[in-house]
């Protein structure tokens, strides 16, 4: 089931991106050190209490050289649309502005929980000042100060009660799957040449596709796939077109609900950065991942095309080395009838456990032959190692001190794990913890 999603709106400089990267915390960090993963901070991860969601900030939407109003107008809409609950951000410096009323006037459209908070308030006299903005009409505002974290924990609560309910996730057995990449490469051509008829209009208009459609159906050996094709960016005019960025969110929400993604490239055009937004998204999620290369009958080729076009995309997407690629063609069905098949194996290695008598053998050895790394005339002691997770394969690994453990060290663990058990498709996270 899909994580509950917040927006948070707001007329320019009151602190939109301040607060969404409070909200965020630490997994902005974490991005941004995964080499190669190109990341826009649109949206991300956010968890208060247990309670995980996604995030959009809505001032990172850029609609070119559209009047000031309209950015509001626009950046206002997209909120309305894709959140179940919006954040209206105020500024108490400069009081209610009559930006802050047009934007409230589209608010108060949307039939979604919107929660007011009036933004640097940073001494407890400027809270005296908050009761202006009853006038807005959306009940008691929350003084915040996103650079302090002042206020963020009180907003929170107010927005985790405002979330939907959990609903109960029916008993649902079927792999599930997503195809992603940014508009025009494909996806809907792929999911009729998959189902082997038209459920999903297909054009060569970027962002035909409405919202997303799941489809269910059955592989000859009987294994259930439920299939869902992400909505491509709305024809809602010029704006919308304009903007990437929002298909990005569409995939989002999709990757949430799927057990393994594809990530679909065009063969024509070659890979380009929204690629590598929408792909280290689902990366970041934990999903299991394969690489679709599509349109490759248009392809020139010789011996060597596939190769060199296997080693740009090993390049480009360097934290995807795990993934396999398929080269298909969804006009000619080239290789399609692969898919199946490797979805379901790279779902089984999402879903692998490993006996930790196995896995500590493994590491023994691993260790034996390539010796723990010292600093400071101190070395890195393992002492034993256990899964706890799956989807995806999470080990912790008890050491004497986390922080002897180098990245490059942990990067020859991990390929010793896989060398000993297929993990193809799915990442491996690896926990150090010091032994108590």
């Amino acid at each position: 089931m899909a994580n509950p999603t917040l927006a948070i709106v707001g007329r320019p400089n009151v602190g939109k991106s301040t607060i969404f990267n409070r909200i965020a915390g630490e997994r902005i960090a974490i991005v941004e050190d995964t080499p190669g993963v190109t990341r826009d901070r649109i949206y991300a991860h956010g968890e208060w209490l247990g309670r995980k969601f996604n995030i959009i900030d809505t001032g990172g939407i850029d609609i070119g050289d559209e009047p000031f109003l309209t950015q509001i107008t626009e950046q206002a809409k997209i909120a309305i649309d894709e959140a179940d609950v919006i954040v209206f951000v105020t500024s108490i410096k400069e009081g209610v502005t009559d930006a802050d009323e047009r934007v409230a006037k589209i608010l108060y459209q949307a039939d979604k929980p919107v929660i007011l908070a009036v933004n640097k308030v940073d001494n407890p006299e400027l809270r005296n000042e908050i009761y202006d903005f009853y006038s807005l009409g959306f009940g008691d505002p929350i003084p915040v100060a996103g650079t302090h974290g002042i206020g963020i924990g009180d907003l929170l609560d107010k927005v985790c009660q405002a979330f939907p309910d959990d609903q109960k996730q029916v008993d649902d057995q079927s792999i599930k799957f997503s195809l992603i990449g940014r508009p025009n490469v494909g996806k809907s051509s792929l999911v009729n040449a998959i189902l082997g008829e038209n459920r999903v209009i297909v054009s060569s208009v970027e962002g035909t596709t409405r919202d997303a459609i799941d489809t269910k159906f059955v592989a000859p050996d009987g294994t259930e796939y439920t299939m869902i094709d992400t909505a491509g960016i709305r024809k809602k005019g010029k704006v919308y077109e304009n903007t990437e960025k929002y298909s990005v969110l569409r995939a989002m929400q999709a990757i949430d609900r799927s057990d393994v993604v594809l990530v679909v490239l065009d063969a024509e055009t070659g890979i380009r950065e929204q690629d590598k937004h929408v792909a280290g998204y689902a990366h970041e999620a934990g999903r299991g991942i394969i690489i679709v290369v599509n349109k490759w009958d248009t392809v020139d080729k010789n011996g060597y095309t596939m190769h060199q076009f296997e080693q740009t995309i090993r390049e480009e997407f360097q934290y995807l080395s795990y993934a396999p690629i398929v080269f298909v063609s969804a006009k000619t069905h080239q290789r399609l009838n692969r898919l199946p098949a490797l979805i379901k194996q790279v779902d089984q290695n999402h879903s692998q456990r490993i006996q930790s008598a196995v896995l500590n053998d493994v590491l023994m050895d691993a260790i034996a032959h390539n010796p723990t790394p010292t600093e400071n005339g101190r070395r890195l002691r393992v002492y034993y190692a256990t899964q706890v997770a799956i989807k995806p394969p999470t080990f912790v690994i008890f050491v004497n001190d986390p922080d002897l453990m180098h990245f490059s060290y942990e990067r020859y663990l991990e390929n010793q794990i896989r060398e000993a058990f297929d993990f193809t498709g799915t990442p491996l996270h690896l926990i150090e913890r010091k032994r108590k």
